[in-house]
Order: C-alpha cells, then structure tokens, then sequence
C-alpha cells in the first residue's frame, strides 16, 4: 500500500475530479435503486386496484429517476476522464523526469525494457484499472447497502436469505483474489521480457540480418510469446473464476427467494409486486457484489503496476549537484587515490589507487587491454558514477562540490556508445549548443573533419539522420558526434575510442585541428598508439590498476604492454 501513497501525492490539483466524478455516480446510483420501489407500488397498488393515476404518479416519478441518473451519468464520464487522462500523463511526466535525473548507477538498477514497460504498460494499467473501477467503486456499495435497506422495507422475511448468500459470495471471493495478486507481479515481468527482446531485435537488426539469424531470433520470440501468454491464461483463468461464483450465488438467492416468496403469497402474507421489488433488488445487489469483486482484482493488478512505477519513482538518485557552486581556477585534473566499484556490495574494485595529474591544457592518452576500465576511469570525471573512494578534481576543485550543470558543460565527452538522434544534422549538432550559429556548426564539423561528407550530401547540414544514425558510416557518425562536443566549447574534451572506425589519415587530421584549440585539455582512450603518440603524457591501465605512465618514448622503454602493441602495429602498417 506503501506504492498507493507515493502516487497519490501526484494526484494534487486533479483530486477534485476524482471527487467528482464519484459523488456523481453515488447520486447516478442512488436514483436507479428507488426505481425497483415505484415499480413495486405500481404493480401491488395501481395495478391491483386499478388506480391509474398511482400508475401515472408512480410512473412519472421513475421517468424523473431515470433521467436524472442519466444527467448524473454523463457528468461523471466527463469529470473521470478528465481525471484520469490528467493521472496517466501526470505519471509518464514523472517517471521520464526522475529518469532523465539517474545517474549510470541508478540506470543499472533498471533494464530498458523495464523502464518502458513502466512508463506505457503499467501506466496504462492503472489507467485502464480506474476507467473501470471508478464507477463500480462508488456503485457497488451504494447499490449493497440501498438494495439490502430497500429489500428489507418490502420484506424481512424474505431478504433474510440475502445474509446466507451474501457470505459465500465473499468468501470466495477472497480466495480469488488472494490467488491472482502474486500472478499479476509475473505477468509484467513476462511483459517485461517481450519488450527486451523486440526492443534488441529491432535494435540490432542489421546484425541479425548479415549473421542470417532471422529463424533462430524467431525461435527466441516465440519462447518468450508463449511464456507470456501462458502466464496471461493462468492468470485470466483464475481471476475469471469470479463470475461463475457470482452466478452460482446469484441463481441460489433466486431460488430462495422464488420458493420462500410463492409459500408466502399462498399464504397472503406477501403481495406478487412485493416478490417482484425483491427480485429487482437481488439483481441488484448481487451485481453489486460482483461489481466489488472486479474493483478488487483490477486493485490487484493495478498494484503490481504501482509498485513498479513507485521504485522508478522513489528511486534515490546516487548523484546530486554540488551545494557550493565552486569555479575551477584551471583545467587540470587530478585523481587522489581513486577507488570505484559499480555496486556497493561489489567485492571487488574496477579502478584500484589512481592517482594521476593532468595538467591543464595538456594532451593525455590512456590506453590498455579490454576491460582495464579505461572507460570507467573517465566517465568519474564528468559524475556520470562517483567515485568509491578518493577524490576527482578539476582546478583543485572536488567534482562533486560543482555544480553538477556546469560541470558537464566544461566536460564534453564523445561516448564509445555515442548515439545521434532523429532529426538534421543541424538539430543533431545543436545538441551541443542550442543557439549555435550555422557557421559555428560548420566550424566544429571542419575540425572533426565532417565537413567534407557533409558538403556531398544532398541537403548537406539539413541533410535527416535516422534514428540511431542508421543512415551514415561508422566513421561519420563518430565525426559527427566529435563535432557536437566541441559545440558545448568544453574545458575538457573527452575521446573514448572516438575515432576507431575512421582512417588513420583522418585521425590525424582531427587530432591536428584539435592540437590548435587553445587551453583544451584532452584525454584521448584508444588503442592506436598512433592516435596517442603526440600525447604530453600517456597512461597505461591494467585491471584497472596504473601499470605505467609516461611519454611515447618513455612507454617504449619502460612498458612491455605498449612496446609490444607498437610493435605489432607498426608491422601491420608496412605489410
């Protein structure tokens, strides 16, 4: 019930359509139950005594009823759709501004998928949950306590049997809906898992399709479809047991109330209209029943959603913005003894005693086998995790004391990962600087060298990028992401392996043209040594540990893993 409160809160300035909307169905409701009453009178009275204008008294008034329950009706569509509409865009505005504020950590704690997943199915949930739940809510115990209260004006004797029937119904009820909560949490995992699959499917596509695994990711799909679906019929399956129950107990009360109802009009002691209001009231009231059975089942699965969308919400950020807005004096940068681990509870290090200076302005490398956490080390720059232990500073000014803002804008960082969006090239590069003019996007594309393809372009920089940039090189695409950071004019520039998928040539044209940018610190992760020779200083990682560091010539004496790599390098370049 915990996830119901944390919703609720943002549920502020839209309550009173819910409030609405649910006194309206209460006055809806409440007209409609006197309706069995005036037909009751009508048949033992106007019908009886041949009295027309009982009938015509009665009649009207059960018109006026069904009007105003009418007038009633169509003003709760309207406010519970109002609210309702306002609720589920209220929670995807949430969920998408708390997600734009993780940190990489707090993204790990979450598959893609999943997030999705909460953002439109389980919305849609809870949406669909309170469409439907609305209006029974506020029906079912009104009609309940009326239907009981008017069945017991009509008859005593013969509502009695309402108290055996009413209890049965109940009891099971809750078994029902004791058996289905749990299935509810699987169910959207289930779901979960079908839109990780699409999602890396359509993703990866390409891949699929030049590696002709078309029949064995088919294979894959089908699996998780069918889990799916077998999830949803044992889930349907039991929570649809409570219609026939709610038939079973309906047609055991009809009988009752049929054979006790005859005995006494034989005996005179009940008239035929009196059997005839009681019978309305017993559909009303079992309907009413089964009306509060669904509104249980739809909160059952509409609180696995909230509790999903509650952790995407309650999720505590791991990073927050510095409470002094320092200002570094330069660009250096500084590791004092830097540990980090992804996870908490993680037993072992990714980067172990870092401790390295950066000069501002300076050109630095770092290179080092897969996985010796060159990446890592780098993105503890720009916060994107906080260090385990020690410290990262920036002119002699601790990160994490910055604001978190102008921090990421004195960073800019071309990600191994880099991604470009939907749009022009122009609206790609403006990413970096909202105002840039055009000459300034066509200035930081000549220094990243993607000018010259852009200029062979059709539309040239109004030229549209597909999602993902699915529509230009490796190579381009990398160009054009190098262009960009140098777009937000950053202190530091951050290359992680930025340049792999371009020719040598090329590299050393982007590398010249960034030498000339005066008071840039750059730190440049590849695996070319030529890419890093040029560097004033060049560090050599290892299992996350600083195996030596130093010049290109320095490197070469010193360090077997570099001499090495340069060596083999330098023999596939003369073959």
């Amino acid at each position: 019930m915990s996830s119901l409160k944390v919703l609720f809160a943002y549920t502020k300035g839209i309550r009173r359509y819910f409030v609405f909307s649910i006194l309206c169905v209460a006055i809806e409701t409440s007209f409609e139950v006197f309706i069995p009453l005036l037909m009751s009178e009508i048949i033992d009275v106007g019908i009886a005594q041949k009295d027309p204008s009982v009938f015509m008294e009665q009649g009207l008034e059960m018109i006026g009823c069904a009007i105003l329950s009418l007038i009633f009706g169509l003003l709760y569509a309207r406010y519970a759709a109002k609210a309702i509409t306002l609720f589920g865009q209220r929670l995807r505005s949430v969920q998408y501004q708390k997600i734009q504020s993780y940190s990489f950590a707090n993204l790990d704690h979450f598959e893609t998928s999943s997030l999705i997943t909460r953002l439109t199915s389980d919305v849609t949930v809870i949406q669909n949950s309170l469409v439907n739940g609305i209006r029974p809510f506020a029906r079912g115990p009104i009609i309940l306590i009326l239907g009981l209260v008017m069945s017991f004006l009509i008859n005593k004797e013969l509502s009695v049997i309402f108290l055996f029937t009413t209890p049965i119904l109940a009891v099971i009820l809750f078994f029902v809906v004791r058996k289905v909560a749990p299935m509810y949490s699987v169910l959207q995992k289930a779901i979960d898992s079908v839109n990780r699959l699409i999602q890396e499917n359509l993703t990866a596509i390409r891949a699929i399709k030049a590696f002709v695994r078309d029949e064995y990711e088919e294979e894959q799909f089908e699996k998780v479809n069918q889990d799916l679906a077998k999830i949803s019929q044992d889930t349907f399956h039991i929570a649809s047991l409570n219609t026939p129950a709610f038939q079973m107990t309906m047609y055991m009360a009809i009988v009752g109330l049929m054979t006790l109802g005859i005995h006494l009009i034989v005996q005179n002691q009940m008239q035929v209209g009196e059997l005839t209001g009681v019978l309305s009231y017993v559909l009303q009231i079992m309907n009413s029943l089964m009306m509060i059975s669904n509104v249980f089942l739809l909160i059952t699965r509409s609180l696995a959603s909230c509790n999903r969308i509650a952790q995407v919400v309650e999720e505590k950020v791991t990073l927050t913005s510095g409470a002094l807005p320092l200002t570094p004096k330069d660009n250096s940068i500084d590791f004092h003894h830097v540990y980090f681990k992804y996870a908490q509870n993680a037993k072992e290090y990714v980067l172990n005693d870092i401790d390295w200076h950066i000069p501002a302005g300076s050109t630095v490398g770092i290179m080092g086998a897969t996985g010796s956490a060159k990446s890592s080390l780098v993105q503890l720059i720009a916060r994107l995790y906080d260090v385990s232990e020690g410290s990262i500073k920036i002119g002699q000014v601790d990160v994490r004391d910055m604001n978190l803002e102008d921090l990421r804008n004195r960073v800019g960082m071309v990600l191994q990962k880099n991604t470009l969006f939907s749009g022009t090239i122009k609206e790609n590069m403006r990413w970096g600087d909202s105002n840039a003019s055009d000459e300034e996007i066509q200035e930081a594309c000549k220094i990243a060298c993607a000018d010259e393809f852009i200029q062979k372009m059709p539309d040239q920089y109004d030229t549209y990028i597909e999602q993902g940039g699915n529509n230009v090189s490796g190579g381009q695409k990398q160009r054009l992401c190098i262009a960009r950071a140098l777009l937000k004019k950053p202190k530091i520039l951050i290359l992680d392996d930025s340049t792999s998928a371009v020719d040598t040539n090329t590299d050393h044209a982007i590398r010249n043209s960034l030498s000339k940018i005066h008071g840039l610190t750059q730190i440049i992760i590849t695996q070319r040594v030529s890419s890093v020779s040029h560097c004033d200083q060049i560090l050599i990682l290892e299992d996350g540990k600083i195996a030596a560091k130093g010049s290109h010539e320095q490197l070469l004496q010193t360090s077997d893993f570099y001499r090495g790599l340069y060596e083999s390098q330098q023999k596939g370049a003369s073959l």
